[in-house]
Formats: C-alpha cells, sequence, structure tokens
C-alpha cells in the first residue's frame, strides 16, 4: 500500500471544492459506491452480434436510460450474461474496422493493420504504467498508464515521444493490460487514469480491458477533448471521472497549433457530456500571449455552461518543448504578468473552484 507523500492529497477529499464538485468519485474511492463499469456489467442487454450497427446503437441508447437509473439503486452489481459493458465493447469493435474515435474520423481499419492520423493499431502500445504522485490531489496515488499515440499534434507537446511515436512501447492485447490494472488496483491506488499520447485510439481496448478486471476502483478519462460523439456515448456509463484539457477558446489557434480543426465545438460538446453523464476536473494550460484569445473566452465558457463550482486546474508550467520554437509566443516560458491576468480572469468570470 502507499504512503501519502504529498499533504495536500491527505484530506483534499473532504474540502468543500472536491464534494462539491465530485461526491459520487469519492464514494467510490471511500468503497461506499461501485464504479461505473461495473454497474454495466450488471445490466443485461439484450442484442446480436449479427446485428446492424444502427440497431445495436438504438439499443445502447435506450439502455443507457435504463443504466442512469440503475446506477443510483445498485447494493451489488453481478455480471450479466450479455451486458451494457458488453454491448459497448462490440460497438467499439465495429469502429476499430472504420475508426472514427477521435473527431478526424479519418476510418482506418484498424483491425486489419491499418493505421490512421494517430498512429495506433490493433494492440495498446503501452509506455508506462505507475501510482503518478504528481497529478491533481484528489487524484494521487493514481494508477496511470500511458499509450502511445494521439489525435493532434500540439507543436509544444510534453510528451511528444510518446504521442508522436519517437520512441517505442510495449505491444499488449486488453487481457495483458488488464494485469497492469490489476496490479496498480492492488497496490491502493485512487483510480484508473488512462492517458497517453491521448486515449482516445484505444477506446476498444479499454473497455475490454476494464470488463476483465474485478478490482472495484474508479475510471479516469484522461483527454485532450478532441473526440467523436460516438466515442462520448461509449465513455458515459464507463467513466466515473473526466480530467479533460481545455486547450483553445477558438479554432484557429487550434488548428495552427495542434493540427486540431473544430476542436472548440468538440471539447464543448465533450465537455457538456462530461459534465452530464459523470464528474469533471478541467485542466485550462495558459500558454504565452493566449490570454485574450483561448484563456478568457475558456473560462467564461466554463462558468456560463458549467457553472462556478466546477472543478478547474489553472496550470502555469508551460515549457517550450519538441517544435515550440516555430511559433515566436511559444518559444518561451509564461512572464509573471501572464500568470498574474490568467488569475485575474478567471477571479473577474466567477470561477470559484480552482484546484490550488
Amino acid at each position: 500500500m502507499w504512503r501519502v507523500s504529498r499533504p495536500d492529497a491527505t484530506g483534499i477529499l473532504d474540502t468543500t471544492g472536491v464534494q462539491a464538485a465530485l461526491p459520487r468519485y469519492i464514494d467510490i474511492v471511500r468503497g461506499k459506491k461501485y464504479p461505473k463499469f461495473q454497474i454495466a456489467q450488471s445490466i443485461q442487454v439484450d442484442f446480436s452480434r449479427r446485428a446492424e450497427t444502427d440497431i445495436l446503437w438504438n439499443i445502447h441508447d435506450s439502455t443507457f436510460e435504463k443504466f442512469q437509473e440503475h446506477q443510483e439503486n445498485i447494493k451489488k452489481p453481478k455480471k450479466a450474461e450479455k451486458s451494457f459493458l458488453d454491448l459497448k465493447i462490440l460497438l467499439a469493435h465495429r469502429i476499430m474496422q472504420s475508426c472514427n474515435f477521435c473527431t478526424r474520423n479519418c476510418k482506418a481499419d484498424r483491425i486489419h493493420g491499418q493505421k490512421g492520423y494517430c498512429g495506433a493499431g490493433r494492440n495498446f502500445s503501452l509506455y508506462s504504467a505507475f501510482l503518478h504522485m504528481g497529478e491533481e490531489p484528489e487524484l494521487i496515488p493514481s494508477g496511470t498508464i500511458f499509450t502511445g499515440g494521439c489525435s493532434i499534434r500540439c507543436i509544444h507537446c510534453q510528451n511528444w515521444d510518446i504521442s508522436q511515436w519517437k520512441s517505442q512501447g510495449t505491444s499488449l492485447t486488453p487481457e495483458m493490460m488488464a494485469y497492469q490494472v490489476k496490479e496498480l488496483a492492488e497496490k491502493g491506488c485512487r483510480n484508473i487514469n488512462m492517458v497517453g499520447g491521448d486515449p482516445t485510439p484505444y477506446v476498444w481496448h479499454w473497455l475490454e480491458t476494464m470488463n476483465q478486471v474485478k478490482n472495484k476502483i474508479a475510471t479516469l478519462w484522461n483527454s485532450n477533448s478532441y473526440y467523436s460523439l460516438e466515442t462520448a456515448k461509449l465513455l458515459a456509463g464507463f467513466i466515473d471521472l473526466y480530467l479533460l484539457d481545455f486547450k483553445y477558446g477558438n479554432n484557429k489557434c487550434s488548428a495552427e497549433i495542434s493540427d486540431a480543426p473544430g476542436y472548440w465545438e468538440a471539447a464543448t460538446r465533450n465537455h457538456l457530456w462530461a459534465h452530464q453523464h459523470g464528474e469533471l476536473i478541467i485542466r485550462v494550460l495558459v500558454l504565452p500571449g493566449h490570454n485574450l484569445c483561448c484563456t478568457r473566452p475558456i473560462l467564461q465558457w466554463i462558468h456560463d455552461n458549467l457553472g462556478p463550482m466546477t472543478r478547474v486546474n489553472l496550470m502555469f508550467q508551460y515549457r517550450p518543448e519538441w517544435r515550440a520554437h516555430e511559433r515566436p509566443e511559444l518559444s518561451r516560458r509564461l512572464n509573471v504578468a501572464e500568470i498574474t491576468e490568467a488569475r485575474k480572469i478567471a477571479e473577474e468570470v466567477g470561477l470559484k473552484n480552482l484546484v490550488k
């Protein structure tokens, strides 16, 4: 078992801000409620594996309504013979044959070896799995699992060796990944933190993995928010806590800096889904020279659409990495004036639950 090496993690679950934003997550960590993947496993669903995809989605959407009622009354979930989680796995496997897990919708047949924009293939590409003590205090120790590939290309990416395949990971099947999850859970981590790169290319893999996990542990989706509506539907009823980046306040910056056209529409939709169907922590990495075009519209949108008590981590640790020198404003760290300005924006728009 772990010992607390960060004092701020010890009592954080009892603070007003965390209790307001993450009550269900706290109950899972403390063993009072079951994670959503185990509840999804307990809901019996009648479907044929040979059915048309549209029919399977109709069954999925109607079953999700049942899930929402069921999750509040569940006492001890028992794995069903053919479950809601099984249906999600089948739908995700269909997507693997013509991939549109991310907004880019590249349609690669990953089952048969094709690789799309993200570069991910048939199996997991595992880079590391460990108890992370450097995350938000309510998350640590976090069972963090880094996988290769990403749906966007931030020229300042701090994990560019992983996201852009500049180093080699280890190929793992979902069965092998389930063993990694089991080990982390038994070491006492509060959650399984699915990250990268970005976890989006591995939606099917993660659903299949957690279907083989018996440990009672919260699921955490740590993403750039550039995923499709289909992925949002598959995550709803599976993910307990969303840790989502909100990178840009407009599509011009997202396209130029991260090759992510339509980022604003994808991110706002996915934050709304996360807020409605799970619990949410939002990371806003403040970029040099981008307070007016990005920081302000992002924070204003969060306040107006998700509420002032939304848990927000306003991050000032930007450093120039990878190809950041290609844009003059990104070739330096933040200055004191920019940090002060970003904090003032958060105060002005009325956000009241910032990660300290």
